[in-house]
């Protein structure tokens, strides 16, 4: 099956730290519009390697983080350059938008699910909602989500 070619690949060509750059790319590109699975990478990787367990949490977590900041910071020039150009109307008062803007950074919890998420921190970033306290809610959304596959893995490991 996939994952054991992916894992046996892992352990044959690639280290631990190999991995977990690949594995913070992969976050990374995961948390932005461009479409991606860390979860996948995280599985295979954390199998291969058990011992690294929490620094592949660690560095899943940072990597998703930092590529919500790209998104967040994307919705703030688009709304910047949709303003100067005037070429498309965003409907402000769509209640998706209104939703948002009334439960303001703790929605940005939800940004762990997929697809919803990143159309979320992407929003935040258009409607100005304040950074730092939008990373932290997201950060803790990303966290958690990474935090139940840890906990799922380490359960399946103990059991192999």
């Amino acid at each position: 099956d996939w994952i054991n070619a992916l894992q046996a690949w892992l352990q044959g060509w690639m280290g631990a730290e190999a991995g977990l750059w690949g594995l913070f790319l992969s976050a990374f590109v995961s948390a932005t519009l461009l479409p991606g699975s860390s979860e996948v990478v995280m599985t295979a990787l954390v199998t291969a390697f058990p011992a690294i367990v929490w620094q592949a949490f660690a560095v899943a977590t940072a990597g998703n983080l930092i590529g919500c900041l790209v998104s967040y910071g994307m919705g703030y020039g688009a709304r910047q350059g949709f303003q100067r150009f005037q070429r498309v109307k965003v409907d402000l008062e769509h209640p998706l938008v209104q939703r948002l803007r009334r439960f303001g950074p703790p929605a940005l919890f939800l940004s762990f699910l997929p697809l919803v998420g990143d159309v979320l921190v992407v929003a935040a970033g258009w409607l100005r909602l304040p950074l730092g306290r939008s990373m932290l809610w997201i950060a803790a959304g990303k966290a958690t989500r990474y935090l139940v596959l840890v906990l799922g893995l380490l359960g399946v490991l103990s059991l192999a």
